[in-house]
């Protein structure tokens, strides 16, 4: 019987269901401190299980590029521009999003990687991986309060902003598509404001 094992006592056969390990932030950074996850290895943290992170595309990393330099242009003396690097949600899901506009901090975040009481905004760009980044890692973005999240969908050639984060999804939902003349706004930064021709021209 798939995850479970028999164990026989007595004579008697009694059925043992298998437990999987969820792994912590903590025991997550030993195996990385003890060279069983390299660094060259792209994997993140989610919900307790560590997941290999789908190649970078070069259209994917085109896009990841150009909004870097669009946000340190257009926020960059009010925001830490964070490109494809940790953040811890809670104990047990460290994700890595493709962007993240951090709240100023002097040692930009070395002693700790941000948690989600310093993030404005989490972009996700998706060539293959968009239902995996709307039905796993958006639901847990709400859960952890992200403010404000973008989903970058390069096979449709739309961008999604979800806002007002509940339970397990988030209550403001807006979609934006290419020859739109509405520009995509940033609720805790004001006056920012980014044509879609410049996310996907």
């Amino acid at each position: 019987m798939r995850g479970r094992k028999a164990l026989k006592l007595g004579g008697d056969q009694m059925t043992v269901k298998a437990r999987k390990h969820r792994f912590t932030v903590g025991e997550y950074h030993q195996l990385s401190q003890a060279g069983i996850l390299s660094e060259n290895k792209r994997v993140e943290l989610i919900e307790g299980e560590i997941i290999e992170m789908v190649p970078i595309g070069s259209k994917h990393a085109a896009c990841v590029n150009r909004l870097n330099q669009l946000f340190f242009n257009k926020a960059g003396q009010q925001t830490v521009v964070s490109v494809q690097n940790p953040i811890r949600l809670d104990k047990h899901s460290e994700p890595q999003p493709d962007l993240a506009l951090l709240k100023p901090c002097p040692d930009f975040y070395a002693d700790e990687h941000p948690g989600p009481q310093d993030v404005l905004l989490v972009v996700e760009v998706a060539e293959t991986s968009q239902e995996y980044d709307r039905e796993v890692k958006l639901p847990l973005y709400a859960r952890a309060g992200i403010p404000e999240v973008w989903l970058v969908d390069l096979k449709e050639e739309v961008v999604v902003s979800y806002r007002e984060p509940g339970k397990e999804t988030y209550g403001e939902v807006q979609q934006y598509e290419g020859e739109t003349e509405k520009k995509l706004t940033l609720s805790s930064i004001e006056k920012l404001e980014i044509k879609m021709e410049e996310i996907l021209p």
